[in-house]
């Protein structure tokens, strides 16, 4: 079997999509971090005409390939989830490989859903009405009401990604010790309510300790410490 014959079996098509996956991956990831840790910095300290300039600007671009970034990620994914269960059979989830990489695709699909249903949204309102001002009218109200959620959505990704890297990464590299002694079952129960807990506050909650992006950062340290201490006391 030649090389290339070899990326139309199951496997290459799985390599396939696994090298795609991390092509999309650093796309949606990169403009998440560039978005949190550069951008609005800099935005701080710009003056008026600065701003109007990054909003009606750069931010389309931006989003455009942050967006895209984030579906065909997730979209590829899908793709490697089906091709493993494929070639190990749905067993496999229940293993240490599984929990790791459904951990971190739990979170992968909460960023993917608030990409597009919160700050694609929201973000919109506000480059809206940010072009509103700059061809001479007036501001968009609600403008000023969406772009503080826009920013939550943001920062919750940001501390998603965190754990979600450390699970998508230790899944085939240190799995969890899973056993016939695991509750695995338990172990959803707990992960679902703390994460979908920490989702609801992304939709209708606070920044809290992610007002800076320091504080989103130690958070995200914070929450891939806990969710290791849960699932070593669980499996």
């Amino acid at each position: 079997m030649n090389y290339i014959s070899q990326l139309v079996t199951v496997d290459g098509i799985s390599f396939i999509a696994r090298w795609l996956h991390f092509f999309f991956g650093v796309m949606w990831i990169g403009h998440l971090y560039y978005f949190n840790f550069t951008q609005g910095t800099a935005v701080a300290q710009m003056d008026a005409p600065g701003k109007s300039n990054v909003t009606n600007k750069l931010l389309p671009v931006a989003l455009y390939w942050f967006r895209w970034g984030a579906m065909w990620t997730l979209a590829t994914g899908i793709v490697l989830l089906g091709a493993k269960a494929h070639t190990s059979g749905m067993e496999v989830f229940n293993s240490g490989w599984g929990v790791n990489i459904l951990t971190g695709g739990l979170l992968a699909t909460l960023m993917w859903a608030n990409v597009w249903f919160i700050i694609w949204p929201k973000q919109q309102i506000v480059m809206a009405s940010a072009a509103k001002v700059a061809a001479g009218g007036q501001a968009d109200p609600q403008a000023a009401v969406v772009a503080p959620q826009a920013l939550l959505a943001s920062r919750t990704n940001t501390l998603f990604s965190i754990p979600m890297l450390f699970f998508m990464g230790s899944a085939s590299h240190m799995p969890a010790p899973v056993t016939p002694e695991s509750k695995l079952s338990l172990l959803a129960i707990v992960l679902g309510v703390l994460i979908l807990g920490l989702e609801g506050n992304a939709i209708k909650g606070k920044l809290g300790p992610m007002q800076t992006v320091k504080g989103v950062i130690t958070c995200g340290f914070a929450l891939t410490a806990v969710i290791v201490v849960v699932i070593s006391a669980l499996v």
